[in-house]
């Protein structure tokens, strides 16, 4: 068949159509996958165009997948962590959900004092068991959408729920279309699709999904879930971890629209961040993460660092408050009691902060020249200096200037006598073996003791 592509506006060939393979024994990709050796990447040189959604956002689960690996949040912190997400997603939603448990009554209860709220953005999703029971609650919150799981390996269908491809794929179907008769918007999560059979599961069935999505007049979302952070990104990379391959092949061979096409990762080979990007390049319009991160294992996409990504993809913020992420970080760690990472990017401690000298000489000359970006202005958090052996004078004389927010004309230099004396004092520590970075309150004490005045 020859027909025009909506997306690339060209006349194209689609010769293929994939029909269900019900195969006797699993297909567990062990050449790629030998489980005693380290995962393979294969290559088959295949590559798919780019073809970035006309508008892209970012989806939430840090009350769903953020909380499988964390004691549960409160009522309360749910609801402030709910306020912070609206206001950094901004006025254009570009943080457009966020999932809720409603086992509980505790996960009951936050879920309506957010809707309670009424904001439009984020929307509160739910994420379900696949039962009459649980469709009839989330009808009766009022919630227009929940998250279903269809797991699509062979790993979990045979080895995990003893059944067939076959057999799978009509519960599956059975279930989706009980969420239609009661008008509920279903969220299909494919679980574990990096391990799956693309052409022989997958296709077939989310072509399935969108005959039923056509027939009822009710949108079906897609979730692609690496599950166990699996996906690459690169070009001419072999299905079926293809983060390109994937994307592209659920438009290409299965029509599923890039505004109903998500991308849900875990970072267990340190690629989250860089396989949501690949999403949003090749159709996603949605990339779900967490605050911070946070999730089952080595944890799910981190949500702020989306917020960065999605800025240098489209070049500006598009209303986004990135002050609000640094916000975010200050009530994990103050409210929740949660310790970030020292080294995380744009949240830890240290992320903007050296150590030595010589960067430290670079930052009084001229920030930029390393400060990844104005992090004062974009996220209230000015670059920083932290004091050790490597500091040089330059790094005391950085330090005190930012840390009591000198002005110009009161800025001391790297030969300010008070400078020098605290060098002499910090080099003598060492030599006496300290390990440990000089502390803020022993770089106060300091400053006391040899210039009160300041």
């Amino acid at each position: 068949m020859i027909e025009i592509n909506k997306q690339s506006n060209l006349l194209e060939q689609d010769p293929y159509k994939y029909s269900l393979q019900d195969v006797a024994e699993p297909n567990l990709y062990r050449d790629l996958y030998p489980y005693t050796e380290v995962p393979k990447i294969p290559f088959n040189h295949r590559r798919v165009p780019i073809g970035m959604p006309e508008e892209i956002w970012i989806t939430d689960t840090t009350f769903r997948d953020g909380q499988q690996s964390r004691a549960p949040y409160t009522v309360e912190q749910i609801v402030d962590l709910y306020k912070l997400l609206a206001r950094l997603g901004g006025p254009q939603g570009k943080i457009r959900q966020t999932e809720f448990f409603v086992y509980s009554e505790k996960d009951r209860q936050a879920l309506l004092k957010c809707m309670e709220l009424g904001y439009t953005y984020p929307e509160p999703t739910t994420w379900i068991r696949a039962t009459k029971e649980d469709f009839q609650l989330v009808k009766d919150i009022g919630i227009k959408e929940t998250g279903i799981l269809v797991s699509c390996s062979d790993y979990h269908i045979f080895k995990k729920l003893g059944k067939t491809r076959k057999q799978a794929m009509e519960g599956y179907l059975a279930v989706v279309s009980q969420a239609l008769e009661m008008g509920v918007k279903p969220r299909c999560h494919l679980e574990d699709i990096t391990r799956a059979d693309f052409y022989g599961f997958v296709v077939p069935f989310v072509n399935e999904l969108m005959k039923l999505s056509k027939e009822a007049e009710i949108p079906v979302k897609i979730r692609a879930c690496d599950t166990m952070g699996y996906g690459i990104p690169f070009a001419g990379v072999a299905l079926p971890r293809s983060v390109p391959g994937i994307i592209y092949g659920l438009q290409h061979y299965s029509d599923v629209p890039s505004a109903l096409l998500e991308w849900h990762g875990h970072n267990d080979f340190n690629k989250a961040v860089v396989n949501a990007s690949a999403a949003w390049l090749y159709g996603a319009s949605a990339v779900n993460c967490s605050l911070l991160g946070i999730g089952e294992r080595t944890g799910n996409i981190p949500l702020e660092s989306m917020v960065f990504e999605y800025a240098s993809l489209r070049g500006t913020l598009d209303g986004i408050d990135p002050t609000v992420v640094t916000e975010i970080a200050r009530y994990y760690e103050k409210k929740i009691g949660y310790r970030i990472p020292a080294m995380t990017p744009f949240v830890g401690k240290n992320f903007n902060v050296t150590r030595a000298g010589i960067h430290a000489d670079g930052l009084m000359k001229d920030e930029e020249i390393y400060n990844i970006f104005d992090t004062n202005t974009l996220l209230s958090r000015p670059a920083a200096v932290a004091i050790s052996n490597t500091s040089g004078l330059a790094g005391i004389a950085y330090w005190i200037n930012e840390h009591y927010d000198l002005t110009e004309e009161r800025k001391v230099s790297k030969q300010d006598p008070m400078v020098l004396k605290i060098k002499e004092w910090i080099d003598s520590q060492y030599a006496e073996g300290r390990q440990t970075v000089i502390s803020d309150g022993e770089m106060e004490a300091l400053v006391e003791s040899f210039a009160p005045e300041v």
